[in-house]
């Protein structure tokens, strides 16, 4: 009678945590983020990013910085252009290009027993790039206002750039092509400011980059670097501010 007890005791004891998870994944909460339609398919929706920043050093000291002479700017646009074909679910491509240039005339680095000297630096690149992406939006709450989105993006690119160090005699040049591929994933939030343009703001947090560099120098010595990398943190300094329209 004992040994029945013990039998049937074990065979409950392994059913009811069987039953509970089956209950479990059948009552599921449904969060009812594909009922509310914040974008409905069939719209169209093109925008896009400008940034232009410049700065001028002459004769700058600051900490360890003496006698900082430089010019340069920064240059970046970025149309895109989608479709939905799902409420809330977007698919289109963006391109984008950018310039960087640099020309440091001179840089001393105290630090007290050592001084580092730098004069003649010369930077240039320009990068052409395009990307794929998948969007989703969800409102917040029940507003048809304000919103969240997630962007997935594929994207490719290609750069060229020159880096010299020097004057006269004593001067030495690097060219450099640079293509690179990049799977990132960007989330963000939109504010609807008419009812067919609204202000973006995203970050990219995660994603994959693989890049090949082809560099010659002095149009004699060649040289080649491979690098890939994984991002999962933020990036404050990737902030990207647009206006889209939705048609």
């Amino acid at each position: 009678m004992i040994k029945k007890i013990l039998i049937v005791s074990i065979f409950f004891l392994m059913t009811v945590p069987a039953v509970q998870a089956q209950k479990r994944k059948i009552q599921r909460i449904d969060r009812e983020v594909q009922e509310r339609v914040f974008i409905p398919k069939g719209q169209w929706m093109t925008g896009g990013s400008v940034s232009y920043s410049e700065h001028e050093e002459d004769n700058l000291n600051f900490l360890v910085l003496k006698d900082f002479e430089a010019l340069g700017y920064d240059f970046k646009v970025s149309p895109y252009v989608g479709y939905f074909f799902r409420d809330n679910m977007a698919a289109g491509l963006r391109f984008t290009y950018s310039r960087n240039y640099l020309d440091l005339g001179n840089a001393d680095v105290d630090l007290g027993d050592l001084t580092l000297s730098f004069k003649d630096l010369y930077y240039l690149e320009h990068k052409y790039s395009v990307s794929g992406f998948l969007r989703t939006y969800m409102p917040i709450g029940r507003s048809k206002i304000f919103g969240l989105f997630n962007e997935v993006r594929l994207t490719y690119s290609y750069g060229e750039g020159k880096n010299s160090t020097g004057s006269g005699t004593e001067y030495d040049g690097t060219y450099q092509k640079t293509n690179s591929l990049q799977i990132g994933i960007a989330p963000g939030l939109t504010a609807f400011v008419t009812n067919f343009a609204a202000v973006e703001v995203s970050m990219d947090v995660m994603g994959f980059d693989f890049k090949w560099v082809e560099q010659q120098t002095n149009q004699i010595e060649t040289g080649k670097r491979r690098t890939s990398s994984g991002n999962f943190k933020i990036n404050l300094f990737s902030i990207n501010i647009g206006m889209t329209f939705y048609l």
